[in-house]
């Protein structure tokens, strides 16, 4: 996808956070900062980020949860995405 984003997650939480909270979730690169994450998705898909929350998962990758602003739609990423 990007050289800061590797792939997106879609699993049953991860899909409900898209449709409810409007916030997409991606494995990154465990060396990426939340502003280079935020950055290559607005770069990547022209939407404006609020909030990136980052954590590492048991087996050593960096999942990021990326709140986007209410004037874009989640869903309209994911399913460009084939997420949905």
């Amino acid at each position: 996808m990007s050289d800061v984003i590797i792939r997106p997650i879609a699993t049953e939480k991860t899909l409900r956070l898209i449709e409810r909270e409007n916030t997409l979730v991606f494995i990154v690169r465990r060396d990426a900062n939340k502003e280079e994450i935020k950055r290559a998705v607005e770069e990547l898909f022209g939407v404006k980020v609020i909030k990136v929350r980052t954590l590492i998962t048991m087996e050593g990758e960096k999942k990021a949860y990326v709140k986007l602003h209410s004037d874009f739609k989640a869903t309209d990423i994911a399913t460009r995405l084939g997420l949905l």
